[in-house]
């Protein structure tokens, strides 16, 4: 039997490059039979955290009510967790930080979560590397601050333009990969 892999993605833009890598990856998880979940938290009402203190000594909950309930619940169900986002501004879009600063419930709980493995994928329109290098560096830390094992990052850059991402071999990598995630 295979895992349950949570997919969440940063994009607002439905269907855009990230979103175009995830279906991709999705396709390779499922058809090497494992159970996928999919959050769009660029699509979801999530507000930010507001450093209340509540979750302390919780299970990791939030008590602000909203669309990371959900969130929560994938979470407490998935063995794995592969990040599919383009890049904003050197950082992850607004609606893919708001849910992850919200992962801090568990942190500060010191609840975790069923996720032993993570995997984050980015994309974007900047084909300088280093670009990528303050998102990389956050990810591995809330991988880190996660106890998730990091499997890695992966930087698809030069891809601005809607449907970009088809003419690279990052489509079939990422099929690929979701294979053996």
């Amino acid at each position: 039997m295979g895992k349950t892999i949570l997919v969440l993605t940063g994009s607002p833009r439905e269907g855009g490059n990230s979103d175009q890598l995830a279906e991709a990856f999705i396709r390779g998880a499922c058809g090497a039979g494992n159970s996928v979940l999919r959050y769009n938290a660029a699509r979801k009402q999530i507000g930010p955290c507001i450093g209340c203190q509540s979750c302390a000594g919780g299970n990791g909950d939030c008590v602000a009510k909203d669309d990371y309930a959900e969130l929560v619940d994938y979470l407490r169900r998935a063995d794995a967790i592969a990040i599919f986002t383009p890049i904003y501004w050197l950082s992850w879009p607004a609606g893919l930080k708001a849910a992850i600063d919200r992962f801090y419930s568990f942190y500060c709980s010191e609840t975790q979560t069923r996720v032993k493995e993570s995997i984050m994928v980015v994309c974007g329109e900047a084909a300088d590397l280093s670009f990528y290098d303050p998102m990389v560096k956050t990810y591995e830390m809330t991988a880190d601050l996660m106890h998730w094992e990091n499997k890695g990052h992966i930087i698809v850059p030069s891809v601005g333009e809607p449907g970009a991402v088809q003419q690279t071999p990052a489509i079939a990598g990422m099929e690929k990969i979701g294979t053996y995630f």
